[in-house]
């Protein structure tokens, strides 16, 4: 058979509730030359079901039914089975806008020195319903990109982008240690190997609901990207990555070794602890000791001040209390 314009890539894990709508988003498109990667990671629920039914009406949809093994390998097993010298990422929770694939596909006919392109978004509920966040919007050019890097801004929305095959395959695909955090990571990685862009339609609704990857593990998260920005600017620096072979990164108070330099387990408390501040699920679990270490390392200022109150409105007035006492010895030291 003839190799498709594009291979859509998506990884499913007990993903019943929201499936066919993602699933149908894509069928849907404008631009029909692709094939359809649906991976089930040996969910429990009624997705292989699901994808198989889709399979059985649509050649175009190739299923890949296997036992879990995560989001990463899954990720990499996709790049790997693709035809296309496209791929187009895709969320099965999310929906596609139908004229996404045509719009993507076009920009990287029109710009052969860009290997990915993404789209700004909707947000909508789990009812499918539009809704506004408060959040900043992903840039549209390669320099705001780099600027959002230095920055600590938004950057690309994963289930949007297209990219080149070959582009993310030279760079190593997606990296293991960086789970919960693999894109991230990817697109740094990318930042000096080609140029990265946005759309400014808003091509994808993307779902949020309190199950998502970015409210269960935000702890884990909010660490990896760090790690990956203190990567990036070690590369960019002329020195060496060493997270390139990590399966796993190591605890927080291992860093400074590995980058072999002090402060780098400081940066990356601060940096967490920043970006959990407003996390109700975070500031509940593991993130509020990771806080208390911040605050003893010399954090300071407003914004930790202002989370005491927010830990009694939390129902947590206990870690309230250590919070303030912690920031009151810190102004005594």
């Amino acid at each position: 058979m003839p190799s498709p314009a594009i291979s859509v890539a998506m990884s499913v894990y007990n993903g019943e509730r929201f499936l066919a709508p993602a699933i149908e988003s894509v069928l849907g498109q404008t631009f029909g030359d692709f094939e359809f990667l649906i991976l089930d990671d040996g969910s429990a629920d009624g997705t292989a079901a699901i994808v198989r039914a889709y399979a059985a009406q649509d050649p175009r949809i190739r299923p890949i039914i296997r036992e879990n093994r995560g989001l990463v390998a899954s990720l990499n097993e996709l790049l790997a089975a693709a035809r296309a010298p496209i791929v187009a990422r895709m969320d099965a929770d999310d929906i596609c806008h139908p004229e996404r694939f045509a719009r993507q596909i076009g920009f990287l006919a029109g710009h052969p020195d860009h290997g990915v392109i993404g789209s700004r978004t909707t947000d909508i509920d789990e009812q499918g319903q539009s809704f506004q966040l408060n959040l900043a919007d992903h840039p549209l050019s390669h320099d705001e990109l780099l600027h959002n890097i230095a920055t600590d801004g938004p950057l690309l929305a994963h289930p949007t982008v297209m990219f080149r095959r070959d582009v993310v395959l030279a760079a190593g695909g997606y990296h293991a240690a960086f789970r919960h955090c693999e894109d991230y990571d990817l697109w740094l990685r990318l930042a000096h190997r080609t140029r990265m862009a946005n759309l400014p339609e808003r091509l994808l609704s993307y779902r949020r609901s309190p199950g998502q990857v970015s409210n269960r593990h935000a702890v884990e998260q909010c660490i990896g990207v760090g790690v990956s920005r203190v990567a990036y600017f070690e590369r960019a620096a002329g020195r060496p990555d060493p997270t390139e072979t990590l399966a796993v990164l190591p605890p927080i108070e291992a860093l400074d070794a590995l980058f072999g330099r002090a402060g780098v387990a400081r940066e990356i408390r601060a940096h967490t602890a920043r970006a959990l501040l407003y996390s109700e699920a975070a500031l509940g679990g593991a993130a509020f000791d990771l806080l208390l270490r911040h605050v003893a390392d010399g954090g300071r200022g407003g914004e930790l001040w202002r989370t005491v109150p927010r830990l009694v409105r939390f129902g947590k007035p206990a870690r309230a209390v250590r919070l303030a006492m912690a920031l009151v010895g810190s102004l005594a030291a």
